[in-house]
């Protein structure tokens, strides 16, 4: 897999700054990072809703092991 060095970020971010000049450099970083933080986020809450769904489902299921051995229980007196 190829791998970025410092050598080659420097040139893109020269070439960055002469495309989108100086002036408005930081706002384009600025912006990239705000697009890049709330994609973290949108895919963090999606691991987090996953993970809860995931403990949700092993807790029914173990409550429904219960029933049925309780059920099982029950018929064998």
């Amino acid at each position: 897999m190829p791998q970025i060095g410092w050598f080659e970020i420097l040139i893109i971010v020269v070439v960055a700054i002469l495309v989108i000049g100086p002036k408005d450099f930081p706002i384009v970083l600025k912006k990239i990072g705000n697009w890049i933080g709330s994609t973290k986020r949108y895919f963090s809450e999606i691991q987090n809703k996953i993970t809860n769904l995931d403990t949700t489902l092993n807790e029914e299921d173990s409550v429904d092991k219960n029933v049925v051995k309780k059920i099982k229980d029950k018929n064998n007196e």
